[in-house]
């Protein structure tokens, strides 16, 4: 018998995690298989009564139920309520309990590039559910400093009550400048688009985007004239990495993994660019 896994958000057709969960636990031996579910917000209550009824032992949650999740689940770690988001859940014996994975998928995507953040200016875009777990992993490695430009400036404002760090007005963006620039909002997915430019983006030695369709963004192909890039697929390797660790208890072959992600983003930006080209979506790329 089979042990089921998934991914709950919407949208999900796009997601990778089914390649890399899946990869693992046949390379690993493990009779479990994993799946995309697309849950809508309204249904989202729903779904967590099927997770039970199922029996379905673990699930990778993604836009846009990372925070409205933690009121449906039995139990949730203690980094996850300071972060104020769930991206993994784990059915203990009919315990829902959430965990976030996100911010050590940020640190560990860092550590491999050997890129140092304490002491460091970090500059955040975006004041979303992503943001908050990229905030608690630069914290969590001592940054000196961290700036949020968010177009709704209320939300960036939430950020700096809960995390004590500096909230900025978007119009301010132009005069930004640092050593660690991070763009954690969708611009840029499925488009040549970014939501900062070149002059600003020139200011900074390391740049991270959290979006990976396209592998390159605008935003890094800018940025890597500048200095170091860090693109979104290495964030969502390593916490998925992780993810797979909290439901098993094994490390799973990251290598494998990677590769097999790497090669799929590949394919499926061949096939879209080449899409987007014929029909003249994409003039610039």
């Amino acid at each position: 018998m089979y042990e089921v896994y998934g991914i709950i958000g919407d949208p999900v057709s796009h997601s990778l995690s089914p390649i890399m969960h899946n990869l693992a636990f046949r390379e690993l031996g493990i009779k479990a298989v994993y799946g995309a579910f697309r849950v809508s917000p309204h249904n989202l209550s729903k779904a967590i009564e099927g997770v039970k009824a199922l029996n379905i032992k673990g699930l990778s949650v993604t836009i846009p139920h990372k925070e409205t999740i933690m009121e449906y689940l039995d139990e949730i770690d203690p980094v996850a309520l300071k972060i104020g988001a769930v991206n993994t859940v784990l059915n203990k014996e009919g315990t829902l309990m959430g965990y976030n994975t996100d911010w050590i998928g940020v640190i560990k995507a860092f550590e491999k590039k050997n890129i140092e953040i304490k002491n460091k200016k970090a500059v955040l875009i975006g004041a979303g559910g992503a943001s908050k777990a990229i905030i608690y992993a630069l914290i969590k490695k001592e940054i000196a400093e961290i700036e949020v430009y968010n177009r709704t400036f209320e939300k960036a404002k939430m950020l700096e009550e809960k995390f004590k760090i500096l909230a900025k007005p978007w119009q301010e963006l132009k005069n930004a400048y640092g050593d660690i620039i991070i763009q954690g909002t969708s611009v840029g997915l499925k488009s040549w688009e970014t939501p900062v430019q070149e002059e600003v983006i020139s200011r900074f030695k390391v740049a991270v985007d959290i979006v990976y369709f396209p592998l390159k963004t605008k935003f890094l192909t800018l940025a890597e004239k500048y200095g170091q890039i860090i693109d979104g697929l290495q964030i969502l390797l390593y916490q998925g990495v992780e993810q797979f660790k909290i439901w098993t208890g094994v490390l799973p072959p990251i290598e494998i993994m990677e590769k097999a992600i790497y090669e799929e983003i590949k394919k499926l930006e061949k096939n879209f660019f080449h899409e987007s080209k014929r029909n003249k979506a994409f003039k610039e790329f």
